[in-house]
């Protein structure tokens, strides 16, 4: 019997081992996956457009994320100023849709590099 007990006990505890292995590689799975809001407070004018009004990051940090959006608008007024479009930016393909106004326009942009996306809403003065 004390055989039984033992090979039960072992049991038992390969069994919990492999259900917190389990719970921890789940646990972190969506995370990589989920939207992160980034914060912009204080920095929505200093990351290349006119006035940046959102950022969204998924598969990817907020540091990151906002690296790519002042990158984006490097290249974007390098290729046509206040106007221009980059569809790649450090391996991303990115594209936007605008909504114009005599003086500006609204833009929602999204940059993407295999799961990672980042989805930035901008305001440029033409």
């Amino acid at each position: 019997m004390p055989r039984l007990s033992r090979a039960i006990a072992a049991l038992l505890a390969a069994s919990l081992l492999s259900l917190t292995a389990l719970a921890a590689t789940s646990s972190a799975a969506p995370a990589a996956s989920a939207a992160a809001t980034c914060s912009i407070s204080g920095k929505q004018r200093d990351l290349g457009a006119t006035y940046v009004t959102s950022v969204r990051a998924y598969g990817l940090s907020c540091r990151s994320a906002l690296r790519l959006v002042r990158s984006s608008h490097r290249c974007r007024r390098s290729r046509g100023g206040a106007d221009g479009r980059c569809p790649r930016v450090d391996g991303y393909r990115c594209s936007e849709s605008r909504t114009s106004a005599p003086t500006q326009y609204d833009s929602r942009a999204t940059c993407r590099r295999g799961s990672r996306r980042v989805v930035q809403r901008y305001t440029q003065n033409t």
